[in-house]
């Protein structure tokens, strides 16, 4: 079992930076592929990033690729997510997962066992 638990979201400017962070607890975070996911108002939770076990592999959504970066730190039990250049479109409540697979990064939201709760960023134009 893994509880998960999001901070670090606001409200930015166009152009501006944020960094998300993932607290996880429970001893097995580290054997956990870890993702992150947005959703929009009237939209469908949609893939951002994902990291594997390790940290040594990443794989990132064609929209934020360039921008956005994921990273682990397993002795904290932490995910991050640093995002750079935000866009108006970029506006959503974000959610981190934890996917008991770790032997792939997988984009699709039924492959995640865990979810947090969200936090919310909003970008202004």
């Amino acid at each position: 079992q893994v509880q998960l638990v999001e901070s670090g979201g606001g409200l930015v400017q166009a152009g501006g930076s944020l960094r998300l962070s993932c607290a996880a607890s429970g001893r097995t975070f580290s054997s956990y592929a870890m993702g992150w996911f947005r959703q929009a108002p009237g939209k469908e939770r949609e893939f951002v990033a994902a990291i594997s076990w390790g940290g040594g592999s990443t794989y990132y959504a064609d929209s934020v690729k360039g921008r956005f970066t994921i990273s682990r730190d397993n002795a904290k039990n932490t995910v991050y997510l640093q995002m750079n250049s935000l866009k108006p479109e970029d506006t959503a409540v974000y959610y981190c997962a934890a996917d008991r697979d770790s032997a792939r990064l997988r984009v699709g939201v039924t492959y995640y066992d865990y979810w947090g709760q969200g936090t919310q960023v909003t970008v202004s134009s």
